[in-house]
Parts: structure tokens; C-alpha cells; sequence
């Protein structure tokens, strides 16, 4: 018995990235400084100088950074002032960086498997209420448990739209 080695062209070549959400997410997201910002957000950190101390973030690339996060409106300006200062702005997260909370628990999660390990990992997450250890879990719409990325398969989503042949033809390889 003979094996076909054939390449198959995956169907996703047939559509369009356009508007692709992990590409427009990560327009903002996609730099290493701009998730270490969340995390400390996420974890009270909200002052500049905290920020910046805390995690040593050039004070350049942390003040582009949040500007980025408010413009985008994943953070908030709310303003503060201790007594014998001057006011400054702390940040807040938004119902749009709230949403962001379980791309940092699966960020955690990954590094602490494949980067850190669990018996090394500074930080874990527990449940306010029982004190149980937080983890991510994927659903279909159904309830059905993936355990593995090798149960879901990509489809054409409501905004998809079929590429044109001259740009079929430009990314392919011959």
C-alpha cells in the first residue's frame, strides 16, 4: 500500500483576512509591554509609578502603551490626588479590557505549562469564593468540552468574503 503525500489546499486560502478579529485584536494587544500592562491592571496595579517600578517598563514605552489601551478604550483615565501632590490619572479597565481577562488566565496558564512550570509560577489565580485555582475551559454552543483544538474547525464567519481570484493566484505557490 502506497501513501499520497498529495498537498491538500486548506479551504481558509479561499477567504479573506480582511477584517480578521485576532488581526485587529492584536493591532492593539500584540506587543509584549502592552499585556504586561493588563496584568498589572488586572492585579491593582493602576498607578504609573507603581507600573513602572513593578514590572521596570521603559517610562516612554508604558506611557505610549496606555495611551494605546485608552485610545483603543480597553483602559480609562480616572483622576487621583494624594494629599501634597499634584493630580495625576490612574487607569481602570473598561467593560472592553474586563473582556480581555480570560486571554490573560490562558496566557498564564500556557506559560506556566510550557514556559515556567506550575511548581515555579509566581502567580495563580483563585475563585473569591471557595479559593479553588481558576482555569480556562472551551464550549461549543451545545456545552460540549473541547479538549483539544483538534475538535474545532475554522468556518466562514457572517462577515466572510470569498477572495478573488487575483489574490488567490498571488499568495500561491506553484
Amino acid at each position: 500500500m502506497r501513501l499520497s503525500l498529495a498537498f491538500v489546499r486548506p479551504s481558509a486560502l479561499d477567504w479573506s483576512v480582511e477584517n480578521c478579529p485576532v488581526g485587529r485584536s492584536m493591532e492593539i494587544l500584540g506587543e509584549k509591554w502592552t499585556m504586561v500592562v493588563l496584568r498589572e491592571v488586572f492585579n491593582g496595579i493602576r498607578r504609573f509609578d507603581d507600573m513602572q517600578e513593578h514590572t521596570g517598563v521603559p517610562r516612554q514605552v508604558l506611557t505610549n502603551r496606555l495611551a494605546k489601551l485608552v485610545e483603543a478604550g480597553v483602559l480609562r483615565r480616572v483622576p487621583y490626588q494624594d494629599p501634597g501632590s499634584r493630580a495625576r490619572d490612574e487607569y481602570r479597565l473598561t467593560e472592553m479590557g474586563l473582556d480581555l481577562y480570560p486571554v490573560l488566565v490562558a496566557l498564564l496558564e500556557w506559560g506556566r505549562q510550557y514556559l515556567v512550570g506550575a511548581d515555579k509560577s509566581p502567580l495563580t489565580i483563585a475563585h473569591r469564593d471557595c479559593g479553588e485555582p481558576v482555569h480556562l475551559e472551551l464550549h461549543c454552543a451545545a456545552g460540549h468540552e473541547l479538549s483539544s483544538a483538534r475538535e474545532a474547525a475554522p468556518r466562514p464567519g457572517p462577515g466572510a468574503r470569498r477572495r478573488v481570484a487575483a489574490e488567490v493566484e498571488e499568495f500561491s505557490v506553484y
